[in-house]
């Protein structure tokens, strides 16, 4: 007698593991894409395939019979796994040919020339004036951009009256006590409160000013200050530094001078100008200097006798001489640029000019 589960209704075992074979042998020879593919290992390798299915259903079979139909239904399955690795390796090596005739190059055509980023004319003139000054012998530090009212204005002789406190001057971030620094100068009663003389340090980085915005000037511009302190300093020591700076940065024929202003943390205080460069005074149309013929380009002066006290040095036996120069200030005259809210605005027709 024979089990009824041997085979499916009407079909002898052997018919349809033959039925099974050609149906998907004929499947898998139009599969032609990772899709089609995945789909058929599943219709016909997967658990719930008709292979599966008679392989679970051995069970129920005669042993003679089971034996003979799961050792058939293993081979089966051998020779559809192996005809699905080969079948798939033949597409995917069809695929990499026509891929690579698609996006095949031309070795004779001119090649792209890469775009190539730079350093923004700011950070440019930021490096060249750090350069210049190390090389007189100046050791670089940094301070933080969130200061305290002390170092920022009480530590350099500016009083709490003082108009630079108002807070449409200033931005506070916690008042009265915490602000974001108007000049880089805060960092100078940080540094001499933990160095004796002699001390020659610049300071660089951003400052912060609440104040509108024209062609000349910027909530946020970056600063170089300068310092130094020692025995037997004097203004003409000051007037040197500044004199080869200036001949470094913008030719060695300039031309430079002081006069006389003020500045809180100074005494005597000075700007510091230049001669035009380019016009040296005679083109009255000139861009740079507009027919003047000089240049302020910083502020500068002889450290405060106060300023010194306040950090346990003796005024009566040391000197200093300091100074404050914005970058951007720096990069508009060498340049010729004409409004400092150009250099923001991330115009590429400017900035590509220094790359």
């Amino acid at each position: 007698m024979t089990d009824t589960a041997d085979a499916s209704p009407g079909l002898d075992w052997q018919q349809r593991l033959d039925e099974l074979r050609a149906s998907a042998l004929r499947q898998l020879d139009v599969a032609a894409d990772a899709a089609a593919f995945e789909q058929w290992r599943i219709s016909h390798l997967g658990r719930r395939s008709p292979l599966a299915e008679l392989l679970s259903g051995l069970g129920k079979m005669a042993p003679e019979t089971r034996r003979e139909v799961g050792a058939a239904a293993n081979v089966l399955k051998r020779e559809l796994e192996e005809a699905f690795t080969s079948r798939e390796q033949v597409v995917r090596e069809r695929e990499l040919r026509q891929a690579l005739e698609r996006e095949q190059i031309d070795v004779t055509l001119p090649g792209r020339i890469p775009s190539v980023g730079a350093l923004h004319v700011v950070t440019q003139t930021m490096i060249e004036c750090v350069e210049i000054l190390s090389s007189m012998g100046f050791q670089v530090t940094q301070t933080p951009e969130v200061e305290t009212d002390y170092y920022n204005f009480e530590s350099l002789n500016i009083p709490h009256w003082h108009p630079a406190r108002d807070s449409q001057d200033t931005l506070y971030v916690r008042p009265p006590d915490v602000v974001l620094r108007t000049q880089t100068t805060a960092y100078q009663a940080r540094v001499m409160t933990t160095q004796q003389p002699p001390v020659r340090i610049i300071n660089l980085g951003r400052c912060y000013r609440a104040e509108q915005t024209d062609a000349t000037h910027e909530w946020m511009f970056h600063q170089i200050d300068g310092l130094a302190v020692d025995e037997g300093i004097t203004l003409a020591d000051l007037r040197g530094t500044l004199t080869t700076f200036a001949r470094r940065i913008f030719g060695p024929k300039l031309r430079t001078r002081f006069r006389c202003d003020y500045f809180p943390f100074v005494e005597p205080g000075v700007d510091f100008g230049i001669s035009c460069f380019r016009c040296d005074g005679a083109d009255a149309s000139c861009s740079i200097c507009h027919g003047s013929g000089w240049l302020e380009i910083l502020g500068a002066g002889m450290v405060h006798p106060r300023v010194l006290q306040r950090v346990g040095y003796d005024p009566e036996r040391v000197t200093g001489f300091a100074w404050g120069m914005g970058v951007e200030r720096i990069a508009l005259i060498k340049y010729g640029i004409e409004d400092i809210r150009m250099l923001y605005t991330n115009d590429l027709r400017l900035l590509e000019q220094f790359a």
